[in-house]
């Protein structure tokens, strides 16, 4: 049973920083492509970075420069680092695993999905 926990999100002004944590239990997080998405009010959720089994990373042109996708193999953990926050990054931030192992933001190609984390900037 794969089990993703996100933390660190927060209020925060613009310009601000935050970085989220997302825990993955009973998954490896070496094994496959994972990503983060956000879906803020009345909006879809889009993807934000995603990053392979090989390392190589991949964003959305709207926080490309400012986001930056990691993973620790040894924790067992998915970050992001948001930098430069604006409002517009105002969202519910969520975590994702993909049963393909390189880059992409395709929703439905992620099958286990983080219960989310706030993200507001004010």
């Amino acid at each position: 049973h794969v089990q993703l926990v996100e933390s660190g999100g927060g209020s925060v002004q613009a310009g601000g920083s935050l970085r989220l944590s997302c825990a993955a239990f009973g998954y490896t997080v070496s094994s496959t492509r994972m990503g983060w998405f956000r879906q803020a009010p009345g909006k879809e959720r889009e993807g934000v970075a995603c990053i392979g089994r090989d390392g190589i990373t991949m964003y959305s042109d709207s926080v490309k420069g400012r986001f930056t996708i990691s993973k620790d193999n040894a924790m067992n953990t998915l970050y992001l680092q948001m930098n430069s926050l604006k409002p517009e990054d105002t969202a519910m931030y969520y975590c994702a695993v993909s049963r393909y192992c390189y880059t992409g933001l395709t929703e439905n190609e992620y099958n286990y999905w983080g219960q989310g984390t706030q993200v507001t900037v004010s």
